[in-house]
């Protein structure tokens, strides 16, 4: 993934709404939602959940399809993983990630003690 691709991905997520919208379909999983579920569910009017919708898959955060008289949405699975993959690529100095921190990794211990 490019810097250019993933800093869209992550502009897009950084508002409520979009965040809020996303983290929905990612757990309705693959078969989606209708639109207006999704704005009933997070009592998003359709005026702006139209416009959210337009910059999560401008950032190619979601996938739309058309079922009859509805548009479907639904979390682009690959984009997510392709940057989830670009934030976590240099993590441990390029090394297999443990699965716990290593002691002395912020997080690994709890918080740190004053």
């Amino acid at each position: 993934m490019e810097t250019r691709t993933a800093v869209a991905a992550l502009a897009a997520l950084a508002q409520d709404s979009r965040l809020a919208i996303f983290r929905l379909l990612v757990q309705v999983g693959p078969e989606g939602l209708p639109a207006g579920k999704i704005g009933e569910t997070l009592g998003i009017p359709p005026s702006s959940l139209t416009f959210h919708m337009k910059e999560l898959s401008h950032a190619g955060l979601v996938q739309s399809r058309q079922e009859s008289r509805f548009v479907i949405y639904s979390a682009n699975y690959t984009a997510m993983n392709e940057l989830l993959a670009f934030l976590m690529e240099n993590c441990c100095g390029g090394q297999p990630c443990p699965a716990t921190p290593p002691s002395g990794c912020p997080g690994a211990d709890g918080p740190p003690t004053p």
